[in-house]
């Protein structure tokens, strides 16, 4: 690869990993500023069938993980495991959300705090996360392969 053509996937890497982040981060804080029972209760209407402390336990701890895998993404450290890790949560998210759909579940998304309604809309931005989080790990196991 050229040059130049290395210096265009740097930039594009770095520019998911801080979108990635920026969307962490944000879901974050939009979560922490409610009460810890509404996310509860976000969670809960998923229909997920989970024990009450374990709902309890997401809505405490979920909002300061996605803090946490905001941060690690935002400074790049590790970025091929942080990458992946937030592939999965990603792709958890999304086959939660589209199984709410199907389910015929009329539900806040909770992605960004309460107030967004479950739907088309969310779907496809969700399923766009995961595909750009999915890019930004591939970019970060090829830059570090191409680095030895």
């Amino acid at each position: 690869m050229s040059a130049s053509g290395a210096r265009k996937e740097r930039w594009i890497l770095l520019a998911g990993r801080l979108g990635l982040a920026g969307i962490f981060v944000f879901a974050a804080i939009a979560k922490l500023r409610q009460p810890w029972q509404l996310f509860t209760m976000t969670i809960d209407s998923y229909q997920m069938n989970l024990p009450i402390g374990m709902v309890n336990f997401l809505a405490r701890v979920l909002p300061w993980f996605e803090l946490a895998l905001g941060a690690a993404l935002l400074l790049g450290w590790q970025l091929r495991w942080f990458a992946t890790l937030s592939s999965l949560v990603l792709a958890a998210f999304f086959g939660v959300m589209l199984r709410a759909y199907f389910k015929g579940l009329v539900i806040d998304c909770g992605c960004f705090g309460p107030g967004e309604h479950l739907g088309p809309k969310t779907l496809l931005r969700d399923g766009s996360l995961f595909v750009a989080s999915a890019l930004v790990t591939w970019g970060a196991f090829r830059a570090a392969r191409t680095r030895s």
